[in-house]
């Protein structure tokens, strides 16, 4: 079977999108595996699946680079939006409306490589735990985050340490991603994440963008909204939120990198 694909950066995290709204693709646990590895494969950190659907402008149908189906993914989020875009889709009213998960969101093209996601309410607040040599707080923004504070995030192991956090079932039964950042101003921080499902550093995660935000502004170290955060990658994610923290927008860059077939 050969397969159009489109190869996505938000931010430096990269994923495969596929054009499945005809239904034409079913791909094994193992085959999108092997899409996803690097070197012997195209390499990602994730594929997506755009689909149709009956309620909303299409569905993104996310799977980690294991394989394995994966909660929401922020930057794949935005750049299935953009992929969307880039087909010509066009939504009523300009703002996107898709499935993903078992949730329904909406977002916007802002301009040329750039979309807005309009993200769920946070879950689950936990403040100040211990995890090892960590103080960990926990949110889940569509998928779990650990956030630990440190006051220089480029000295993290954040592998070792991220990988030891992301394996503690009796602090996260599911698994979590982790998150390592440090507050650089009164309205920045710098992230660096663990995304479970990669295991390993990614250069950018959206949700985990989120949960930093989200969390810095709970706890008082970062004065107000939006929070301009900077990922591994180099590149700026902006996060937007109301004072009660339910409504809230992630925006940044979401570009195609290239286009190619892959015989699956």
């Amino acid at each position: 079977m050969q397969l159009n694909f489109t190869k996505m950066s938000g931010a430096g995290n990269d994923f495969i999108v596929i054009d499945n709204r005809l239904g034409q693709a079913t791909l094994t646990h193992a085959q999108i595996r092997e899409m996803c590895t690097r070197r012997t494969g195209i390499g990602a950190d994730g594929l997506i699946l755009l689909e149709s659907s009956e309620t909303g402008d299409f569905r993104m149908n996310y799977h980690n680079a294991d394989g394995f189906p994966g909660s929401m993914c922020g930057n794949g989020g935005r750049c299935t939006v953009y992929f969307a875009w880039s087909l010509g889709l066009r939504p009523a009213g300009g703002r996107y409306r898709f499935e993903a998960g078992p949730g329904r969101y909406e977002a916007e093209v802002t301009g040329r490589e750039s979309v807005r996601l309009h993200m769920l309410p946070p879950e689950d607040f936990r403040d100040g735990f211990q995890a090892g040599a960590w103080i960990c707080h926990f949110v889940n923004t569509g998928s779990p985050h650990a956030v630990v504070f440190t006051d220089d995030v480029d000295t993290v192991d954040v592998f070792g340490e991220g990988r030891t956090i992301r394996h503690r079932r009796d602090l996260f039964p599911e698994g979590t991603n982790v998150n390592f950042l440090e507050v650089t101003s009164g309205d920045s921080i710098s992230v660096r994440t663990f995304e479970r499902g990669v295991e390993d550093e990614t250069l950018a995660c959206g949700t985990g963008a989120v949960a930093s935000a989200l969390m810095s502004y709970r706890l008082g170290k970062v004065a107000s909204s939006p929070v301009r955060v900077k990922v591994r990658s180099g590149d700026i994610l902006e996060v937007g939120f109301d004072g009660d923290m339910r409504d809230i927008y992630l925006e940044g860059p979401a570009r195609i990198v290239y286009q190619g077939t892959v015989t699956v």
